[in-house]
């Protein structure tokens, strides 16, 4: 079970990395960063995913480092579980920026 859960949150943080990066790619094409004098969100975002990638990343060195006995068990507990919260905020952030968008389209013009 416990290995379970740790490959497919290194698939979810893999794919969140990618997602990350499409986006700059993505900005980059288009001509630089798009802002007008006011926050952007695609960079906010990017942060933020960059932010639940790294929490992750370190997580896992934590978990690493337990089955090397060279880390605390309360330790790791504590990161996964940060780790766990940051991802489930930003699942719940993409499905509400989906509904979102969704109520926007549905919207006569």
């Amino acid at each position: 079970m416990a290995l379970t859960t740790a490959l497919n949150a290194a698939s979810v943080y893999g794919a969140m990395s990618r997602l990350a990066n499409r986006a700059q790619s993505v900005q980059t094409q288009a001509g630089g960063s798009g802002e007008s004098g006011g926050l952007d969100f695609g960079n906010m975002l990017r942060d933020q995913v960059k932010s639940v990638v790294a929490q992750g990343n370190a997580s896992e060195a934590k978990q690493a480092g337990l089955m090397a006995g060279k880390a605390d068990l309360v330790d790791v507990v504590t990161a996964v579980s940060e780790t766990e919260v940051a991802l489930d905020t930003m699942v719940s952030v993409r499905d509400r920026v989906i509904s979102a968008y969704e109520e926007i389209m549905r919207m006569p013009i």
